[in-house]
């Protein structure tokens, strides 16, 4: 009996070092009269780096095959959201409506036990008349000890 105690607490030890990583990512258009698709996307299946790396040796081209394809997953969470602009324009109310669904999933997400560590975001805005297209990404980092 005290071996499987013992045993129990080494196991227990070990799994407070155990990691886990969550990325939840926003795409908001800004492609004017709301022609644009706007989403939180949150991946559901994980995938291997290892089987997409190839080396390479004095910048020759590497002997390994990756295909592109082999690089997609299948399974995602796909959230709609509401675009920047509207027929008539910036839409504020759209941009308050997106921070309700995106709170909504950061409160669901710290309920399992998530925690919120870094945002990142980036833009490609609109660049006026010969542009007319832009995008809005925000990339949620989430950590579980």
């Amino acid at each position: 009996m005290k071996k499987l105690i013992l045993f129990g607490l080494l196991l227990a030890g070990f799994s407070t070092f155990a990691q886990e990583y969550k990325i939840i990512t926003v795409v908001e258009s800004i492609i004017p009269a709301g022609l644009g698709r706007s989403r939180m996307i949150e991946v559901t299946e994980e995938k291997d780096h290892n089987a997409l790396t190839t080396e390479r040796v004095d910048g020759k081209k590497s002997k390994e095959k990756v295909k592109r394809a082999d690089a997609k997953v299948g399974n995602l969470k796909e959230t709609k959201l509401l675009n920047f602009y509207s027929a008539t324009g910036l839409q504020f109310y759209n941009i308050a409506s997106n921070d309700a669904v995106v709170m909504s999933k950061i409160n669901e997400l710290a309920s399992q036990g998530w925690e919120l560590k870094f945002v990142n975001s980036g833009v490609e805005s609109d660049a006026g008349e010969p542009d007319g297209k832009g995008i809005f990404v925000t990339r949620y980092i989430f950590f579980k000890p």
